[in-house]
């Protein structure tokens, strides 16, 4: 926004006197000579006083336009911006851990894979707080909701396969979100649980779990996660420990993830491969929008005083110049 650089802008048009004062001055100087015959001029005094004469007059402009211009009141001004959040969003990630999350339908994995975009969409919420809930047979609490970035961001980077007991619980998983935001004073809260499987862990059935979801107003966004057909996964292990890798069907309980979204407010998505887990998680960050209010401050520094100070000074000169040195040429 354009800062006008004069507090009164309007006394600018006050400068048009000048010209006017100058074609005054002009036509005065022309009436006041009359021609006058003789042989010579060398009786006339043609010295320094009459030539520096007009500068009485170019005193009086300057002091006239200074003190317009001060009238006009320059001034610098600052702008400072203050943003605050109106209406901030709890959100707490609920990530499936089990080893089917080790599949390499996505690149490099599933589970790198979200972590990857889930990554992203924390930077993306920077005026929301953020919490992380893992699940796999049982579930826990990563970290809790909070507005540090950096610790989710860490917290998000250590997590991994084989900190549960293997298996889905997402009655767990969603059950342990619920507790996170249940006492949360945030208008607006918000759990995105994603999973790659079927509910076959845990003592808390899923659909208990969105009933406390509603009963706290907890929105649920759910995920399933994976490819449609067959996926290259985890189906045994080696002698040393680390997986075995086969084709194995892809099953994800649609019905069950639909139903809980449907039940909380929420919405279903179905991620296939890399680029669909990030439009999903776009558009979860374009449908919870934050409100943010941002308030403009002005500062100003009034400039008005050389300006008064040079009017004076010129006028001061003009009339000690007027009333010394040229009084007896005027």
């Amino acid at each position: 926004m354009f800062q006008n650089p004069f507090a009164n802008p309007e006394f600018l048009w006050l400068l048009l006197v000048i010209p006017l004062l100058v074609a005054w001055q002009l036509l005065k100087q022309k009436k006041s000579l009359v021609p006058l015959k003789m042989p010579s001029t060398k009786g006339f005094n043609n010295s320094i006083y009459n030539r520096l004469k007009p500068m009485l007059f170019i005193l009086r402009l300057l002091s006239i336009s200074a003190l317009i211009i001060g009238l006009a009141r320059p001034q610098n001004s600052s702008e400072n911006t203050k943003t605050e959040t109106t209406k901030g969003i709890d959100i707490v990630m609920a990530i499936d851990v089990s080893s089917s999350m080790l599949a390499k339908d996505l690149s490099p994995n599933r589970l790198v894979a979200l972590k990857e975009v889930a990554s992203n969409f924390i930077k993306d919420r920077p005026n929301d707080r953020i919490g992380l809930v893992v699940y796999a047979g049982e579930s826990y609490t990563k970290t809790p909701i909070t507005s540090d970035k950096r610790l989710v961001l860490e917290a998000l980077k250590e997590i991994k396969y084989g900190a549960l007991t293997d298996g889905t619980a997402i009655g767990m998983g969603l059950a342990t979100s619920v507790n996170r935001l249940k006492d949360s004073k945030a208008l607006s809260k918000v759990i995105i649980l994603l999973t790659d499987g079927v509910n076959n862990a845990g003592f808390i059935e899923p659909a208990t779990a969105a009933e406390l979801a509603v009963e706290y107003d907890i929105k649920t966004y759910t995920i399933g996660l994976g490819t449609n057909g067959n996926a290259l996964s985890p189906i045994a292990y080696n002698p040393d420990g680390s997986f075995r890798y086969g084709m194995a069907e892809v099953q994800i309980d649609e019905a069950l993830l639909e139903q809980i979204a449907t039940l909380t407010g929420g919405k279903y998505f179905r991620a296939t491969d890399n680029k669909k887990l990030e439009a999903i998680y776009n558009e979860i960050n374009s449908l919870e929008k934050t409100e943010v209010a941002t308030f403009k401050f002005y500062a100003y520094e009034e400039k008005f005083r050389p300006w008064a100070i040079a009017g004076l000074v010129f006028f001061l000169l003009e009339w000690a110049l007027k009333n010394t040195l040229f009084k007896s040429f005027i």
